[in-house]
Protein backbone atom coordinates (compact mmCIF):
# COMPACT_ATOMS: atom_id res chain seq x y z
CA UNK A 1 0.00 0.00 0.00
CA UNK A 2 1.40 3.46 -1.22
CA UNK A 3 1.45 6.54 1.05
CA UNK A 4 -1.03 7.85 -0.71
CA UNK A 5 -3.81 4.89 -0.47
CA UNK A 6 -4.31 6.71 2.60
CA UNK A 7 -5.83 9.77 1.14
CA UNK A 8 -9.65 9.58 -0.09
CA UNK A 9 -9.24 10.18 -3.79
CA UNK A 10 -7.88 6.93 -4.50
CA UNK A 11 -11.34 4.36 -5.49
CA UNK A 12 -11.35 2.64 -8.40
CA UNK A 13 -13.87 5.58 -9.89
CA UNK A 14 -11.20 7.79 -9.23
CA UNK A 15 -8.73 5.76 -10.99
CA UNK A 16 -11.13 5.63 -13.86
CA UNK A 17 -11.53 9.20 -14.20
CA UNK A 18 -7.84 10.30 -14.06
CA UNK A 19 -7.23 7.62 -16.66
CA UNK A 20 -9.78 9.51 -18.97
CA UNK A 21 -8.03 12.75 -18.13
CA UNK A 22 -4.31 11.26 -19.07
CA UNK A 23 -5.92 9.83 -22.25
CA UNK A 24 -7.86 13.50 -23.23
CA UNK A 25 -5.02 14.87 -22.14
CA UNK A 26 -2.72 12.70 -24.84
CA UNK A 27 -4.49 12.76 -27.50
CA UNK A 28 -5.00 16.71 -27.29
CA UNK A 29 -1.15 17.57 -27.04
CA UNK A 30 -0.95 14.96 -30.26
CA UNK A 31 -3.43 17.13 -32.35
CA UNK A 32 -0.15 20.52 -31.73
CA UNK A 33 1.78 21.66 -33.70
CA UNK A 34 5.51 21.72 -32.25
CA UNK A 35 5.48 25.45 -31.63
CA UNK A 36 1.78 24.64 -29.71
CA UNK A 37 3.21 21.46 -27.55
CA UNK A 38 6.35 23.34 -26.60
CA UNK A 39 3.55 26.48 -25.21
CA UNK A 40 0.98 24.05 -23.63
CA UNK A 41 3.71 22.08 -21.87
CA UNK A 42 5.90 22.38 -18.79
CA UNK A 43 7.67 20.55 -16.40
CA UNK A 44 6.08 19.25 -13.32
CA UNK A 45 8.93 20.52 -11.27
CA UNK A 46 8.38 24.41 -12.71
CA UNK A 47 6.12 24.84 -9.51
CA UNK A 48 6.48 28.48 -9.86
CA UNK A 49 4.46 27.94 -12.85
CA UNK A 50 2.18 25.34 -11.86
CA UNK A 51 1.09 26.96 -8.67
CA UNK A 52 0.21 30.69 -9.82
CA UNK A 53 -3.53 31.26 -10.41
CA UNK A 54 -5.38 33.69 -10.99
CA UNK A 55 -8.65 35.05 -12.25
CA UNK A 56 -8.22 38.60 -14.00
CA UNK A 57 -8.91 39.12 -17.61
CA UNK A 58 -5.70 40.62 -19.20
CA UNK A 59 -2.63 39.00 -17.45
CA UNK A 60 0.23 37.66 -19.13
CA UNK A 61 -0.19 33.95 -18.85
CA UNK A 62 1.22 30.65 -19.69
CA UNK A 63 -0.39 28.33 -21.22
CA UNK A 64 -1.60 27.92 -25.01
CA UNK A 65 -5.16 29.79 -25.59
CA UNK A 66 -8.37 28.71 -26.97
CA UNK A 67 -7.53 31.36 -29.85
CA UNK A 68 -4.55 29.92 -30.79
CA UNK A 69 -6.20 26.59 -31.83
CA UNK A 70 -8.19 25.68 -34.53
CA UNK A 71 -11.82 24.19 -34.10
CA UNK A 72 -10.21 20.68 -33.87
CA UNK A 73 -7.86 21.34 -31.11
CA UNK A 74 -10.30 23.38 -29.07
CA UNK A 75 -13.00 20.38 -29.38
CA UNK A 76 -10.06 18.10 -27.51
CA UNK A 77 -9.01 21.32 -24.77
CA UNK A 78 -12.49 21.40 -23.85
CA UNK A 79 -13.21 17.33 -23.81
CA UNK A 80 -9.74 17.56 -21.76
CA UNK A 81 -11.63 20.26 -19.60
CA UNK A 82 -14.89 18.00 -19.32
CA UNK A 83 -12.78 15.82 -17.60
CA UNK A 84 -12.54 17.68 -14.66
CA UNK A 85 -16.05 19.11 -14.10
CA UNK A 86 -19.66 17.55 -14.02
CA UNK A 87 -22.20 18.47 -16.74
CA UNK A 88 -23.81 20.87 -13.92
CA UNK A 89 -19.97 22.06 -13.48
CA UNK A 90 -19.10 22.23 -17.26
CA UNK A 91 -22.10 24.28 -18.40
CA UNK A 92 -21.20 26.66 -15.92
CA UNK A 93 -18.36 27.41 -16.98
CA UNK A 94 -19.13 27.29 -20.87
CA UNK A 95 -21.82 30.04 -19.45
CA UNK A 96 -18.99 32.34 -17.73
CA UNK A 97 -16.93 31.98 -20.65
CA UNK A 98 -19.67 32.93 -23.14
CA UNK A 99 -21.17 36.26 -21.11
CA UNK A 100 -17.80 37.58 -21.61
CA UNK A 101 -19.54 38.85 -24.76
CA UNK A 102 -22.32 39.97 -23.36
CA UNK A 103 -20.19 41.69 -21.02
CA UNK A 104 -18.34 43.40 -23.67
CA UNK A 105 -21.40 45.07 -24.88
CA UNK A 106 -22.66 45.78 -21.38
CA UNK A 107 -19.70 48.27 -21.12
CA UNK A 108 -19.98 49.61 -24.65
CA UNK A 109 -17.33 48.09 -26.49
CA UNK A 110 -15.04 50.65 -24.20
CA UNK A 111 -12.05 47.71 -23.03
CA UNK A 112 -9.41 46.69 -25.13
CA UNK A 113 -9.85 43.41 -26.91
CA UNK A 114 -7.75 41.01 -25.26
CA UNK A 115 -10.02 42.38 -22.09
CA UNK A 116 -13.62 39.84 -23.09
CA UNK A 117 -12.27 37.61 -25.16
CA UNK A 118 -14.02 34.43 -25.22
CA UNK A 119 -10.41 32.72 -27.01
CA UNK A 120 -8.31 34.55 -24.17
CA UNK A 121 -8.15 31.23 -21.50
CA UNK A 122 -5.67 28.90 -21.58
CA UNK A 123 -4.61 25.02 -21.21
CA UNK A 124 -1.35 24.04 -19.53
CA UNK A 125 -0.10 20.77 -19.03
CA UNK A 126 2.84 19.39 -16.06
CA UNK A 127 4.58 16.28 -16.90
CA UNK A 128 3.94 13.94 -18.98
CA UNK A 129 0.43 12.39 -18.96
CA UNK A 130 0.91 9.20 -17.13
CA UNK A 131 -0.62 6.33 -14.48
CA UNK A 132 2.51 5.95 -12.36
CA UNK A 133 4.47 9.54 -12.11
CA UNK A 134 3.53 13.05 -11.48
CA UNK A 135 1.48 15.13 -13.82
CA UNK A 136 -1.42 17.68 -13.97
CA UNK A 137 -3.21 20.40 -15.63
CA UNK A 138 -4.83 23.93 -15.72
CA UNK A 139 -7.75 25.72 -17.35
CA UNK A 140 -7.63 29.12 -16.56
CA UNK A 141 -8.79 32.36 -17.76
CA UNK A 142 -11.30 35.73 -16.58
CA UNK A 143 -13.39 34.21 -13.68
CA UNK A 144 -12.26 30.74 -13.87
CA UNK A 145 -9.15 28.48 -12.84
CA UNK A 146 -9.46 24.68 -12.58
CA UNK A 147 -6.66 23.32 -11.51
CA UNK A 148 -6.26 19.23 -11.09
CA UNK A 149 -3.07 17.32 -9.95
CA UNK A 150 -2.34 13.32 -10.60
CA UNK A 151 -0.26 11.10 -8.85
CA UNK A 152 0.38 7.76 -9.46
CA UNK A 153 -2.77 7.07 -11.93
CA UNK A 154 -4.96 9.13 -8.79
CA UNK A 155 -6.29 13.21 -8.25
CA UNK A 156 -4.50 13.90 -5.35
CA UNK A 157 -5.82 17.78 -5.67
CA UNK A 158 -9.02 19.21 -7.69
CA UNK A 159 -8.10 22.89 -5.59
CA UNK A 160 -7.73 25.56 -6.22
CA UNK A 161 -11.31 25.75 -7.96
CA UNK A 162 -12.93 29.22 -8.88
CA UNK A 163 -15.83 30.58 -10.49
CA UNK A 164 -16.61 33.73 -11.13
CA UNK A 165 -19.32 35.96 -13.23
CA UNK A 166 -19.71 39.33 -14.27
CA UNK A 167 -22.46 40.13 -14.75
CA UNK A 168 -24.02 37.93 -11.81
CA UNK A 169 -27.68 38.38 -13.04
CA UNK A 170 -28.02 39.19 -16.46
CA UNK A 171 -31.87 40.02 -17.56
CA UNK A 172 -33.36 37.32 -20.73
CA UNK A 173 -36.63 38.83 -20.75
CA UNK A 174 -38.94 40.72 -18.32
CA UNK A 175 -39.63 37.38 -16.22
CA UNK A 176 -36.14 35.91 -16.59
CA UNK A 177 -32.45 36.13 -15.84
CA UNK A 178 -29.22 33.95 -16.99
CA UNK A 179 -27.11 33.42 -13.29
CA UNK A 180 -24.73 31.45 -13.53
CA UNK A 181 -23.73 31.04 -9.90
CA UNK A 182 -27.06 31.67 -8.28
CA UNK A 183 -26.83 28.84 -6.08
CA UNK A 184 -23.85 29.64 -4.05
CA UNK A 185 -25.27 33.29 -3.65
CA UNK A 186 -29.08 32.23 -3.01
CA UNK A 187 -28.44 28.85 -0.78
CA UNK A 188 -25.77 31.13 1.22
CA UNK A 189 -28.44 33.87 1.84
CA UNK A 190 -30.80 31.17 2.75
CA UNK A 191 -28.45 30.06 5.59
CA UNK A 192 -27.60 33.48 6.62
CA UNK A 193 -31.07 34.49 6.85
CA UNK A 194 -32.01 31.43 9.14
CA UNK A 195 -29.79 32.60 12.09
CA UNK A 196 -31.24 33.81 15.27
CA UNK A 197 -30.44 37.28 16.29
CA UNK A 198 -27.49 35.37 18.80
CA UNK A 199 -26.15 33.71 15.62
CA UNK A 200 -26.04 36.15 13.24
CA UNK A 201 -23.53 38.47 16.06
CA UNK A 202 -21.06 35.93 15.98
CA UNK A 203 -21.35 34.97 12.27
CA UNK A 204 -21.48 38.76 10.93
CA UNK A 205 -17.41 39.89 10.99
CA UNK A 206 -18.16 43.54 9.94
CA UNK A 207 -21.13 45.75 8.07
CA UNK A 208 -19.38 46.00 5.20
CA UNK A 209 -17.83 43.53 2.69
CA UNK A 210 -14.24 43.18 1.18
CA UNK A 211 -13.57 44.20 -2.33
CA UNK A 212 -12.43 40.65 -3.35
CA UNK A 213 -11.69 37.27 -1.79
CA UNK A 214 -9.34 37.88 0.95
CA UNK A 215 -6.68 34.76 0.44
CA UNK A 216 -7.10 36.62 -3.04
CA UNK A 217 -4.59 34.24 -5.78
CA UNK A 218 -2.09 33.12 -3.30
CA UNK A 219 -0.90 30.06 -4.52
CA UNK A 220 -1.25 27.91 -0.99
CA UNK A 221 -3.55 29.32 1.40
CA UNK A 222 -1.92 30.84 4.53
CA UNK A 223 -2.59 34.09 6.70
CA UNK A 224 -1.82 37.35 6.32
CA UNK A 225 -1.41 40.41 8.02
CA UNK A 226 -1.63 42.33 5.04
CA UNK A 227 -4.51 42.59 2.64
CA UNK A 228 -3.72 41.89 -1.09
CA UNK A 229 -4.15 44.60 -3.26
CA UNK A 230 -7.27 44.04 -4.57
CA UNK A 231 -8.86 43.81 -0.72
CA UNK A 232 -7.57 47.08 0.39
CA UNK A 233 -9.41 49.37 -1.76
CA UNK A 234 -12.05 48.58 0.36
CA UNK A 235 -12.37 50.44 4.08
CA UNK A 236 -12.64 48.27 6.61
CA UNK A 237 -10.96 46.32 9.77
CA UNK A 238 -8.57 43.71 7.53
CA UNK A 239 -7.98 42.48 10.70
CA UNK A 240 -11.80 41.50 11.48
CA UNK A 241 -11.82 39.89 8.13
CA UNK A 242 -8.48 38.23 7.52
CA UNK A 243 -7.87 34.66 7.02
CA UNK A 244 -6.85 32.99 9.82
CA UNK A 245 -5.92 28.98 10.42
CA UNK A 246 -8.42 30.02 14.03
CA UNK A 247 -11.69 30.06 12.02
CA UNK A 248 -13.83 32.83 12.45
CA UNK A 249 -17.58 32.93 12.54
CA UNK A 250 -20.47 30.83 13.59
CA UNK A 251 -19.87 26.77 14.25
CA UNK A 252 -21.71 24.46 12.36
CA UNK A 253 -22.30 23.02 16.05
CA UNK A 254 -23.94 26.12 17.23
CA UNK A 255 -26.45 25.74 14.08
CA UNK A 256 -29.89 23.78 14.65
CA UNK A 257 -30.19 20.57 12.29
CA UNK A 258 -32.21 22.64 9.38
CA UNK A 259 -29.58 25.42 9.39
CA UNK A 260 -27.11 22.57 9.03
CA UNK A 261 -28.77 21.09 6.85
CA UNK A 262 -28.52 24.51 4.50
CA UNK A 263 -25.08 24.55 4.88
CA UNK A 264 -24.45 21.01 3.74
CA UNK A 265 -26.69 22.44 0.56
CA UNK A 266 -24.26 25.71 0.14
CA UNK A 267 -21.20 23.00 0.86
CA UNK A 268 -22.36 20.35 -2.23
CA UNK A 269 -23.07 24.19 -4.67
CA UNK A 270 -19.43 23.78 -4.71
CA UNK A 271 -18.36 20.50 -4.60
CA UNK A 272 -21.02 19.41 -7.18
CA UNK A 273 -19.01 21.25 -9.50
CA UNK A 274 -16.72 18.42 -9.72
CA UNK A 275 -17.14 15.00 -11.68
CA UNK A 276 -19.72 12.26 -9.40
CA UNK A 277 -16.02 10.40 -8.27
CA UNK A 278 -14.45 13.73 -6.64
CA UNK A 279 -17.78 15.03 -5.18
CA UNK A 280 -18.55 11.68 -3.74
CA UNK A 281 -15.62 11.34 -1.88
CA UNK A 282 -15.04 15.05 -0.75
CA UNK A 283 -18.50 14.73 0.66
CA UNK A 284 -17.38 11.84 2.07
CA UNK A 285 -14.12 13.57 3.90
CA UNK A 286 -16.33 16.00 5.34
CA UNK A 287 -18.83 13.61 6.87
CA UNK A 288 -15.45 11.81 8.32
CA UNK A 289 -14.39 15.45 9.58
CA UNK A 290 -18.06 16.20 10.95
CA UNK A 291 -20.17 18.80 9.82
CA UNK A 292 -19.26 20.94 14.00
CA UNK A 293 -15.98 21.35 12.38
CA UNK A 294 -17.38 24.00 9.61
CA UNK A 295 -17.76 27.65 10.15
CA UNK A 296 -19.55 30.33 8.53
CA UNK A 297 -18.32 33.89 8.38
CA UNK A 298 -19.69 36.77 6.71
CA UNK A 299 -19.37 40.44 5.89
CA UNK A 300 -21.37 43.03 4.36
CA UNK A 301 -25.66 43.54 3.99
CA UNK A 302 -28.21 40.56 3.99
CA UNK A 303 -30.23 41.39 0.75
CA UNK A 304 -30.20 40.22 -2.63
CA UNK A 305 -27.96 43.76 -4.73
CA UNK A 306 -25.98 44.54 -1.03
CA UNK A 307 -22.40 44.05 -1.04
CA UNK A 308 -21.76 41.09 0.55
CA UNK A 309 -19.05 38.37 1.36
CA UNK A 310 -18.87 35.45 2.88
CA UNK A 311 -16.12 32.28 4.22
CA UNK A 312 -16.57 28.76 4.87
CA UNK A 313 -14.04 27.22 6.87
CA UNK A 314 -12.97 23.88 8.06
CA UNK A 315 -9.29 22.15 8.27
CA UNK A 316 -9.76 20.86 5.07
CA UNK A 317 -12.30 22.73 3.21
CA UNK A 318 -12.25 26.48 2.61
CA UNK A 319 -14.74 28.75 0.60
CA UNK A 320 -14.94 32.05 -0.25
CA UNK A 321 -17.49 34.18 -1.93
CA UNK A 322 -17.44 37.98 -2.46
CA UNK A 323 -19.92 39.99 -4.31
CA UNK A 324 -19.23 43.46 -4.16
CA UNK A 325 -18.65 45.66 -7.39
CA UNK A 326 -20.63 46.29 -10.38
CA UNK A 327 -23.44 47.47 -7.66
CA UNK A 328 -22.93 43.77 -6.41
CA UNK A 329 -23.06 42.13 -9.52
CA UNK A 330 -20.26 40.89 -10.04
CA UNK A 331 -19.43 37.08 -7.98
CA UNK A 332 -15.82 35.88 -6.98
CA UNK A 333 -16.20 32.13 -5.28
CA UNK A 334 -13.52 30.04 -4.74
CA UNK A 335 -12.84 26.60 -3.24
CA UNK A 336 -9.49 25.27 -1.67
CA UNK A 337 -7.84 22.66 0.45
CA UNK A 338 -5.92 25.04 3.31
CA UNK A 339 -3.83 21.33 3.77
CA UNK A 340 -3.40 19.91 0.02
CA UNK A 341 -3.90 22.77 -2.93
CA UNK A 342 -1.89 21.90 -5.85
CA UNK A 343 -1.39 18.40 -3.99
CA UNK A 344 1.40 20.03 -1.89
CA UNK A 345 1.06 17.43 0.98
CA UNK A 346 0.86 14.18 -0.88
CA UNK A 347 3.39 15.46 -3.57
CA UNK A 348 5.90 15.96 -0.41
CA UNK A 349 4.77 12.28 0.88
CA UNK A 350 5.92 11.37 -2.90
CA UNK A 351 9.45 12.84 -2.90
CA UNK A 352 10.07 11.93 0.34
CA UNK A 353 9.00 7.69 -0.80
CA UNK A 354 10.93 8.62 -3.88
CA UNK A 355 14.60 9.77 -1.62
CA UNK A 356 14.45 8.32 1.65
CA UNK A 357 15.86 10.46 4.03
CA UNK A 358 15.58 13.45 1.65
CA UNK A 359 13.33 16.21 2.59
CA UNK A 360 11.32 18.44 -0.50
Amino acid sequence: MSAYDTDLLTTDAIRRLAERMGEAAAIFLSALSPGQHTKATFDFADQDTRTFWDYVPMMDRKGLSIGEMDYPQRRLAFKLVSTGLSRSGFITASTIIGIETALDMIEGWTRPHEGRDTGNYFLSLFGAPSDTGLWGWKFEGHHISLNYTIAQGMIVAPTPTFFGSNPGEAALSAVAALRPLAGVEDVARELIRSLDEGQRAVALLWPDAPSDIVTANQPFVVETTVPAERVSRTPMSYEVIRYTTTPKGLSAASMTAGQKEILRSLVREYIHRMPDAVAELESERLSRMGIESIHLAWAGGLEKRQPHYYRIQSPRFLVEYDNTQNDANHIHSVWRDPANDFGADLIAQHYRAARPGHGH
